[in-house]
């Protein structure tokens, strides 16, 4: 049908498109962005960068500069110029669980009103099942020239920190169909990746996604239930997750004890994935008992500080990390932002670090000092909280931290150093589950 390299449209630069994008250039493809924000278009066309993402920067311009990654603001251009237009606009949670789905509506309209010969729309953005149905029946409400095209469901499985790797490298590549007509369009898109192809219904794609990231998820939360009883009961939550990781049905991922998931994907997808079932008929009370497990989470790491000082008020306490994860700028949802805001809330003077994500912290916590190095934020306080996985934090000058700090109180949320060495140390240490 077509032939390689493939002419592509991605329509939103995010975290995703964005990302999708710039790997489809590195692996030979030609390919046009939109986005609907001419300051992003701009930035991004003078090689400046919305998001950090490690790589990303070196490869855009890199694939810029070869003349196989463009950005616009015009949908009309990408899709014209294009063969294949991938879908990936935010789809935000709505305060009943569900997502909203106008920007997924708008865009179809779009591609509609601009589409003159056969096309691959491919939805990229995660969403609720029975979405690809929708987008096919707007496109062909709105498609004044009456021509053809195939509507498909590829969803990302992107993890913020490792997305470039995680694109060329994936476990797997999920198509979703209404027909075999598009099916060797994508796959001669996707052939420089080496990973197995899976090809399912439209439904079924979606459902993988919202399947596995709720899975995730859960597992995140069963590891957290367990630190609970390994504190009660004086065990080490790190040893109970490495025994019980060595058995290849279970496996290690994902069962790290901590403050609890957070970011734009799990939260929400989880969410999504209850009111799906609902509407379905199905009351999914297990993915409930999931959100409740992490939100518990949080209120005991902040009933365990309480309960160290006494009393939170007036003290000055130093966060190291407000990303929702290492390797990111990302702090949607996360659960160190939510944190500061818990403690400022309860009266407590904070300090912050993060080596990524300090500017975009700074559109939401109000009223905290940003430190602009991690070793200076234990002055004069009288506790330091890990927040963030970030592996530099385990570079911290601790003999410093102790020296400086009013009182040599460590809380981590994110397990990163040992207890024996911390207690050698002098600090009064408290973690997760150990």
């Amino acid at each position: 049908m077509f032939n390689a390299p493939m002419k592509i449209c991605i329509i939103g630069t995010g975290y995703v498109g964005l990302v999708t994008g710039t790997c489809f250039a590195e692996i030979g493809h030609d390919v046009i962005c939109v986005d609907n924000a001419p300051e992003k278009v701009k930035m991004l066309n003078s090689g400046q960068m919305p998001i950090f993402e490690p790589g990303l920067e070196e490869m855009v311009k890199r694939n810029a500069a070869a003349g196989r990654l463009k950005f616009t603001s015009s949908t009309k251009e990408g899709v014209e110029k294009s063969d294949v237009v991938f879908i990936a606009v935010p789809t935000p949670p709505q305060p009943d669980g569900s997502v909203d789905l106008s920007f997924m509506e708008k865009v179809s309209r779009e591609i509609a009103e601009v589409l003159t010969r056969y096309k691959v729309i491919v939805d990229k953005s995660t969403v609720p099942v029975r979405t690809g149905e929708k987008v096919a029946e707007t496109i062909k409400r709105y498609c004044k020239s009456k021509v053809e095209f195939d509507v498909v469901s590829n969803p990302e499985f992107l993890r913020e920190g490792f997305a470039v790797d995680d694109f060329l490298h994936p476990d797997r590549i999920v198509l979703g169909v209404q027909n075999q007509r598009p099916v060797h369009a994508l796959k001669e898109i996707y052939a420089p990746i080496k990973a197995p192809v899976v090809v399912t219904d439209i439904n079924s794609a979606e459902l993988i996604k919202h399947a596995s990231n709720s899975f995730l998820a859960l597992k995140i939360s069963y590891i957290n239930a367990v630190s609970v009883i390994c504190e009660e009961a004086g065990a080490n939550v790190e040893e109970v997750a490495a025994g019980m990781g060595m058995d290849k049905r279970i496996g290690r991922s994902f069962l790290n004890a901590s403050l609890g998931f957070g970011g734009s994907c799990f939260p929400k997808d989880l969410s999504a994935f209850i009111k799906i079932s609902e509407q379905l008929g199905y009351d999914f009370g297990l993915l409930r008992e999931v959100q409740k497990i992490n939100a518990l989470q949080m209120e005991r790491f902040v009933r365990k500080m309480a309960d160290t000082l006494w009393v939170i008020k007036e003290k000055k306490i130093g966060v190291l990390g407000l990303a929702f994860k290492q390797n990111t700028d990302d702090i949607r949802m996360s659960p160190a932002i939510a944190l500061c805001q818990r403690l400022r809330k309860e009266g407590a003077h904070l300090r912050v670090y993060d080596p990524k994500a300090m500017d975009k912290a700074k559109t939401v916590l109000k009223e905290v000092t940003f430190v602009d190095d991690m070793n200076k934020v234990p002055e004069g306080c009288d506790a330091l909280v890990i927040a963030t996985e970030w592996p530099q934090f385990k570079e911290l000058d601790l003999d410093n931290a102790r020296k400086v700090m009013t009182h040599p109180i460590l809380f981590d949320g994110r397990n990163l150093f040992d207890p024996a060495q911390m207690e050698t140390l002098g600090f009064i240490y408290k973690s997760v589950g150990r």
